[in-house]
């Protein structure tokens, strides 16, 4: 009796997504997003999925250290509340801290930074649709980029309407009387402080997602173009944390 062999059934192994999102899908490369070298997809050192959790812990090593900037600023400020001077008629010690009133476009100016963070995020998780993926490794076109590119386009335009809009605040400040030269009133002082080196960080955003968002179209590999928007949009992530922070202090902290 002739002796028949059978080919046992291909395994595909199923991994669990990466942390804030799916990670780029590293599935042999084939079609448009072949690269060369079909060792690499079993290579951890290589692999997509490894080079996402590189970047990712570098990123958030470098956010922590913004996050705690940002939070010394908070210290900064309540100890300045504390501080006094001595009233030479009375010889007493009295406060020298004068709330001020918020500028009310600061208020808008935090609904539009939040409605770019969430723009951001459909960005993101657009750009790691898995079929989207798939399409485009199999050399399909660019569904995903396709998707996400709107959500990215929208995101500069909100985050520059944010920083016009801090503008603003200041130049609403400046009329009420409160001069950024004025050192007699520390209030109104910290909160150009407070607001100009957000927006500073926010302009260095905005530069690294225009960057990023022509980058994309001449990026070849589909893993390329994931982590591009996945660490910008970690770090928009973080400064829209570090804003509603500032701004709660400046709203209600004083």
């Amino acid at each position: 009796m002739p002796i028949t062999f059978t080919r046992a059934p291909a395994e595909v192994e199923r991994k669990q997504p990466g942390i804030g999102g799916k990670p780029p899908v590293d599935w042999r490369p084939t079609g448009g997003g072949g690269g060369g070298g079909d060792d690499d997809w079993q290579n951890p050192h290589k692999e997509p999925r490894g080079r996402l959790r590189r970047i990712r812990f570098f990123v958030f090593f470098a956010l922590t250290g913004d996050m705690m900037f940002f939070a010394a600023l908070v210290v900064l400020f309540f100890a300045r509340q504390a501080g006094m001077h001595m009233d030479p008629r009375s010889h007493e010690q009295i406060g020298d801290w004068h709330p001020i009133d918020l500028p009310p476009i600061v208020y808008l100016n935090t609904a539009v930074l939040i409605l770019s963070s969430l723009a951001m995020e459909l960005g993101r998780r657009n750009i790691f649709r898995e079929i989207d993926v798939m399409e485009e490794w199999l050399g399909l076109g660019r569904p995903a980029l396709k998707r996400a590119l709107p959500w990215l386009t929208a995101t500069l335009a909100l985050g520059t309407l944010f920083v016009a809009g801090q503008v603003m605040a200041w130049k609403q400040l400046t009329a009420q009387g409160y001069a950024f030269d004025q050192w007699s009133s520390p209030a109104s002082y910290f909160f150009y402080l407070v607001t100009g080196l957000h927006a500073g960080h926010l302009v260095v955003g905005l530069l690294a997602l225009a960057m990023c968002t022509i980058a994309l179209r001449w990026f070849r590999r589909v893993e390329s173009r994931q982590i591009a928007v996945d660490v910008t949009a970690w770090y928009w992530h973080t400064l829209g944390a570090a804003w509603l922070l500032l701004f709660g202090v400046l709203a209600l902290g004083q």
